[in-house]
């Protein structure tokens, strides 16, 4: 079997679907987390390792590094059965993936001038004009999916590592407050955010793991 190393801070973030694909798929790898309290430090020893100088990064066998978030996820969904049943499956979670990717530009403009402690008149204005718009946007084609597809799952009827970014992303911004109790849509997605963290083998990783605001 081979061995993995999977290295990133200590959120869930861009690592949390890959780990969820190691726990859906029973197998052991070691979960290498850099804590945020010592990030600083901590990533500029890693930084000149680190393949594009970023995290997450995948280790196999100690022979080769993959980076990119995605990239890793669907090697691993590929490996443990979760990248879809055919190529054209295949090609809708990686065009979901790329969505969602779309929507993060707005998700990490709010997220890092909250962290960076602008001020309430700035953060509103980054939150309607910037985030509230391309959320509505992204919510819109997720519902529209699973309405289109019925089976409760974004791509066929069965979970792929697509279910478990976007789920984890909902996840994310439930936290934040950016569902609406009065939303239809919302309220539809945060349905089917429980369903896919109902999953068998993944509830008990979802009620232990460290449950960050990201």
């Amino acid at each position: 079997m081979p061995q993995y190393k999977l290295t990133y801070f200590d959120l869930r973030g861009w690592a949390e679907p890959a780990r969820q694909l190691f726990h859906l798929s029973h197998t052991p790898y070691d979960d290498v987390r850099v804590p945020m309290a010592d990030s600083e430090r901590s990533w500029e020893k890693l930084k000149e390792t680190t393949p594009f100088g970023q995290l997450p990064v995948l280790n196999v066998d100690g022979k080769f590094d993959i980076p990119q978030s995605a990239a890793i996820c669907r090697y691993l969904a590929r490996k443990f059965g979760y990248a879809g049943k055919n190529e054209q499956e295949e090609a809708w979670a990686d065009a979901i993936v790329d969505q969602y990717k779309d929507f993060s530009v707005a998700f990490k403009t709010l997220i890092f001038a909250a962290r960076a402690g602008k001020p309430q008149d700035e953060l509103l204005k980054i939150r309607y004009e910037i985030f509230n718009p391309s959320r509505d946007a992204y919510f819109g084609i997720l519902d529209g999916i699973l309405k289109k597809n019925k089976s409760g799952y974004l791509v066929g009827d069965g979970l792929t590592w697509a279910d478990l970014v976007i789920a984890d992303n909902l996840h994310s911004l439930e936290k934040l407050k950016a569902l609406d109790d009065d939303n239809e849509i919302h309220q539809n997605l945060k349905k089917y955010k429980e369903k896919i963290y109902s999953t068998p083998n993944l509830e008990d990783h979802i009620a232990t793991r460290m449950d960050t605001e990201v």
